[in-house]
Order: C-alpha cells, then structure tokens, then sequence
C-alpha cells in the first residue's frame, strides 16, 4: 500500500502535522519532511501489518507490538541505529499529534529504542580553523567572493554559529558590533559575542561585495546576487581541506565544535556555553566536556615522557 492508498482522513491528518511541525514549532523544512514521511511510513505500515485501512482513531489504540514491528521492518529495510532513533522519535510526535487532534490523552506504549552511538565532536585546532577560513577565500575566483568565504568561516568559527544561522543573517547586522543577535533553531534568538577580527573581515567582505547590502537582503551572497547556499560552502572546505592535508571531519560546522571546546578549555562554564550555543537543553552542552577531557588525553600521550 503506498501513500495514495491510505484514507482521506489519514492523508489529512498527516497533512495538518505537516502544518503543526512548520507554523507552530517552527521546525525546519528538512524536519518537518522527515517528520512527515515517517507519519506516512507508518500509516503505511499499519495497513499492511492489520490487513486494512487505518483510520486516526487507531492510532491512540497501538500497542508495543505494533511499534516493534515497524521498528523491525525498518531496521530490517537498512536502518541504522542513529536513524531509527530518529525515525521512533518521529513517530512519537505523530502519535502526540493524533491523540490531540481527537482529544484524547496520548498513550504511547513503550518500546526500546536502538541506543545510537556515542561520538564525539572532533574540533579543528585553533590555527587549523584560521588556516582553513583564509585558504578557503585563496581558492576563490573572486576577491569579494574570497572575502565572503573567509568572513564567513571566521564567525562560524569565531561566534559558534551553526552555518544555516550565518546565511540566514540580514544584510542590516552590518557594520557588525561587540554583540550579534542571531536567530537560531525553532526561531529562538541569542545574543553571541564578535571578535574584532570577525568584525573585520565581515566589514572587509561588505566593501567588496558587488551586490548592495539593503537592509531586507541577505547578508552573505552567492556570485550571482541570491543567498548563499550552504552546499557552496561545504564544497569550498572541502577542497581547502584537502590541499591544507586536513581531517575529512573538519566541516563548516565542526568550526561551531571547535568555539566551543576552545572554550570550555579556556575556562568557560556550561550554562554560559549553552546559552552561546542555543542548545535548548544543557545535555546537548555536556558533550564538550568529554570533548575537552579527549582533546587533553591525546595531548598527555604525545607529550609526556611516560606515557
């Protein structure tokens, strides 16, 4: 049974989470459709693993079998554990979801999920971070274009910014101050401090930059006057890695891991960094710890006579 096949009422509910997941969450583009695709996947499921349609109604009546066995199906079409966390993840939401549209109290019934890997954050070490943002703008056709690539990895590096969040900057946050505000994830704002080099850079960018800088338009722009797209991005890295002999791990978003453990290294606390990072939770943060504490062994096994 594909999508079409599914009854007019499940196509609308799954329309409508669609609609809860972008309007009122303000979930990413790229969420709300893996969220919604999983919805799907499950209704799906559901009407071939019951042997009919499913109505909305049956969804707050699953039980743990029902939720094993599309976890099964799933793992068994490929899913890795990460993944399948994700996709459980989403169904939840779905059935969250359902149950609130009919106005009852959601009951989840309760299932293991795969436990996904632990992996640290690997950080780029402070000059690898600078050397990677100026051999990135060296590779560029264009010196304004050469200026752009190297003030933008420069504040993702310098201000922890997740690289979606520096395009997304207005052309008005220039001439860039002490301070930015910066919209983050589900439309959550924070204020990030700017190191004077940042500043500079950013300032050197907007001089060069062909297309005018008003105040409704983008703050980076791609060689043809639009918004920079970040897969421009990524494969500029790429490439300055690969001459600068670097990690494959050293992405445009490592730079945000790289701000974070060098400063939890220089001293800062959790709740400052959590609140520079945007992470809704101080979990998310903790990582960095063990991030730090792997970045110091490695430096006590190269180092010390004994070890």
């Amino acid at each position: 049974m594909d999508a079409d096949q599914l009854t007019t009422d499940c196509r609308a509910l799954a329309a409508r989470f669609d609609a809860r997941l972008r309007l009122e969450r303000r979930a990413s583009v790229h969420t709300a459709r893996a969220y919604v695709a999983t919805a799907h996947r499950l209704l799906n499921f559901l009407a071939l693993h019951r042997g009919g349609p499913v109505a909305p109604s049956d969804l707050v009546t699953l039980e743990a079998s029902d939720l094993r066995a599309f976890l099964a199906a799933r793992r068994g079409e490929g899913l890795g554990a990460s993944a399948a966390a994700r996709e459980m993840s989403a169904v939840r939401a779905f059935l969250r979801f359902a149950a609130d549209q009919l106005g009852t109290s959601p009951a989840l019934p309760r299932i293991a999920t795969p436990k996904r890997p632990r992996t640290l954050p690997r950080p780029a070490a402070p000059a690898d971070a600078i050397a990677l943002a100026e051999e990135t703008g060296a590779m560029a056709r264009h010196p304004w274009i050469a200026a752009r690539d190297t003030a933008l990895l420069l504040l993702l590096y310098g201000s922890g910014l997740r690289i979606s969040e520096a395009l997304g900057l207005p052309a008005s946050v220039h001439p860039l101050g002490e301070t930015l505000r910066v919209t983050g994830k589900r439309g959550k704002t924070r204020v990030v401090a700017v190191l004077p080099l940042v500043a500079e850079a950013v300032g050197h960018y907007a001089a060069l930059c062909p297309w005018p800088l008003t105040s409704d338009a983008p703050l980076f722009r791609g060689a043809k006057g639009g918004a920079l797209s970040a897969d421009v991005v990524r494969r500029a890295v790429a490439s300055a890695r690969r001459t600068l002999g670097l990690s494959d791990r050293i992405t445009p978003h490592a730079l945000r891991h790289s701000f974070a453990t060098h400063l939890l290294a220089g001293g800062a606390d959790l709740r400052s960094l959590q609140e520079l990072l945007g992470h809704a939770s101080l979990s998310s943060t903790q990582v960095y710890t063990a991030v730090d504490a792997a970045h110091m062994l490695d430096v006590w096994r190269t180092a010390h006579p004994r070890s």
